[in-house]
């Protein structure tokens, strides 16, 4: 006879490429009753195999991933099972990830140094009707909201703006951007062209001045 509790018991897949982290989410989530990891994967090719199978509740998805991307994934995933929930689980942080995640089916999108707690409390989120974000990610997509819609920079080059205008270094936006500095200074010179300027601080002024950042 089949255990009632069977039915209460939700299935997770974990799809992340970082041996490490992939088996902290598997250990944090398997000291939780109502939820149990059926399978984990390196691969999004590897998961398309076994997912009907496998038939998950909710995928935990990496979006940096060897091979098949994770927005590729997640639209494939949703093709064979469109009821599954997706939470995006990365290090990518920028709007344009976070919308295009959104937009291929993902219900929530949390940040891979949120620890164990706001793990399961995203998880939880999602099972009571929930869109699960962390609080970097709420944050990031009020201020898009917030910013000029006639702006002719980027997302990224606000960014860039942003923390030129609070006086940070080429090498501090770098490490907090997590590019490299020849992409920061890309993006500074392509700021300084669209805002016809030629140094920061008329960028500031001028970005201050038309509510740019």
């Amino acid at each position: 006879m089949r255990d009632f509790r069977e039915d209460l018991i939700r299935r997770i897949v974990i799809i992340e490429d970082n041996d490490d982290l992939r088996n902290a989410y598997e250990m944090i989530i398997r000291s939780l009753e109502q939820y149990f990891v059926v399978a984990s994967y390196a691969r999004c090719e590897d998961a398309l195999k076994k997912i009907v199978k496998d038939h998950p509740d909710l995928v935990l998805m990496d979006l940096s991933l060897p091979g098949m991307s994770g927005l590729e994934g997640i639209l494939k995933i949703k093709q064979k099972l469109s009821a599954v929930k997706v939470i995006v689980l990365t290090a990518h942080d920028d709007p344009e990830s976070v919308f295009e995640a959104f937009c291929a089916g993902a219900i929530g999108y949390i940040t891979k140094d949120s620890n164990h707690i706001q793990l399961i409390e995203a998880i939880n989120e999602a099972f009571t009707g929930g869109a699960p974000m962390s609080s970097k990610i709420a944050l990031m997509i009020i201020r898009s909201f917030h910013k000029n819609p006639k702006s002719p920079l980027t997302d990224r080059e606000t960014d860039v703006l942003r923390n030129l205008a609070q006086g940070k270094t080429t090498d501090y936006i770098a490490r907090e951007l997590s590019v490299s500095i020849d992409t920061v200074k890309t993006h500074i010179k392509h700021i300084y062209g669209k805002l016809h300027v030629n140094n920061r601080s008329d960028a500031v002024v001028k970005a201050r001045a038309e509510k740019l950042v």
